[in-house]
This record gives C-alpha cells, structure tokens and sequence, in this order.
C-alpha cells in the first residue's frame, strides 16, 4: 500500500495548544490529538493545515514552521508537523470528526489517555527543544 502524506497543526494560542477528541466519524475515535488531515491533491502542506484547522474547528490559522516529521502505527500516512498560529475566534467543532477540544499545556497534553505513540514523542522529545 502507497503511503499518503498528512498534515499535523499544533495549534498555538498563548502557552496553550489545541487538543481534539477524535469524532464518532473518523477510524480510531476517543483519541486524543493535535489537529490533523490528509494532504490532498495538488495542496501544499501550508494549505492543507489551513483547510483541515477551518474544517475541523472552523478557525483560520497561520501556519508558522515545518517541525518535524513521523509516520503513523499503521505506517498508513507520513505526518508532517507543523506549527500554527490561531490568536482569535472560537472553536466550532465540526460533530463528525471531533468529539471534543481543549486548549491545554504540553504537560496536560501527555495526562489526556488515549493518545498515539508518536504524539506522546513529539510532546515529551520535540515540543521541547523548539
């Protein structure tokens, strides 16, 4: 199987980050994560963040850096990390994909169960040196 490329947005605001409860409507839902979505044909990574953040949480974001990159368990999807900026507006959480967001500290991150591998490793490895 052809591995497909994604996006992550870390979702900054302040000192906090946008943490989301996957939805009923998406596989391997009630765990929690960063925002994320498929990298869709003829899209740039910069604009799949935007489209995925205003799909998911109905905010416009400003994609700041490229950070890191990891593959999912299922070596599925090849997961491009990126920071992104959200400084205004409400989070408006699209039902089918997100059951629930919290904007929280990287430590209140890592407290949340479920969470996937290799966001528990870019919480406790790469959020730190950046």
């Amino acid at each position: 199987m052809e591995q497909r490329e994604a996006v992550v947005a870390v979702l900054l605001r302040g000192e906090r980050l946008l943490a989301i409860r996957r939805g009923p409507g998406v596989a391997r839902p009630g765990y929690w994560q960063p925002l994320s979505g498929k990298v869709e044909p003829g899209e740039t990574q910069e604009q799949a963040v935007v489209r995925e953040v205003r799909e998911e949480v109905g905010l416009t974001v400003v994609p700041e850096a490229k950070v890191w990159e990891s593959e999912t368990d299922d070596h599925r999807f090849r997961l491009h990390w990126w920071t992104a900026r959200a400084d205004t507006g409400e989070v408006v959480p699209d039902p089918h994909e997100v059951a629930e967001t919290r904007w929280v500290t990287p430590r209140q991150f890592l407290a949340l169960d479920p969470v996937f591998a290799g966001d528990r490793e870019f919480f406790e490895r790469i959020l730190p040196e950046l």
